[in-house]
């Protein structure tokens, strides 16, 4: 479920040794399956414990997690990391702002998935996303730019470079294309004018 790493743990042992008996560590989304959504670890007294929490065990402590972010913690990792400016916890959550679909779900919702953890992370950056409008009968995912993305004069080269290739590669023998709907309109808002 959380895969913590050798170092983290040793980490985790040390952070918990001069707390009282019996705490554990809590890991936590706040807005879990929102683009707002927020990965957490916090102290919890055995007094904090909830009967409905998930207990982990690690080599020398517990983690709990409560049943509303489980979901949204499923592949979660955290490591130790040493950089020039000190040593940093990292937990790393791909699911938290998007509960992970089944491979037999169906195919519009596994291109959404697609869509809300891999391609939009990557727009982003430039203050774009897009988003699925539909899913034809003859499988072509319709979809639809926002933000920087509208009105960008890369838009067909991100369109066809990368977002249809990645997600026919991702989808290969059940999606045929991908179509933009968008009416593209260039302003202060469009990243690339």
């Amino acid at each position: 479920m959380i895969d913590i790493t050798p170092s983290a743990e040793a980490h985790f042992r040390k952070l918990l040794e001069p707390q009282k008996e019996g705490t554990s560590i809590r890991v936590f989304v706040i807005n879990p399956g929102t683009p707002k959504a927020e990965c957490g670890v916090s102290y919890c007294p055995p007094e904090a414990v909830e009967s409905s929490d998930t207990r982990l065990s690690y080599e020398g402590f517990d983690a709990l997690v409560d049943d509303v972010s489980l979901p949204f913690l499923d592949e979660a990792f955290i490591d130790l990391v040493e950089e020039d400016t000190g040593t940093q916890l990292t937990l790393k959550a791909p699911n938290a702002k998007m509960r992970k679909v089944k491979d037999d779900a169906p195919l519009m919702d596994r291109v959404e998935y697609v869509i809300q953890v891999q391609i939009n992370p990557q727009l982003a950056s430039h203050g774009g996303f897009i988003k699925l409008i539909e899913l034809t009968e003859d499988n072509v995912a319709v979809i639809e730019f926002g933000g920087g993305c509208n009105g960008c004069s890369q838009v067909d080269l991100t369109l066809k470079e990368g977002i249809e290739k990645e997600l026919l590669e991702e989808f290969s023998g059940e999606l045929n294309a991908v179509r933009d709907i968008t009416e593209h309109q260039s302003g202060d808002h469009s990243f690339y004018k």
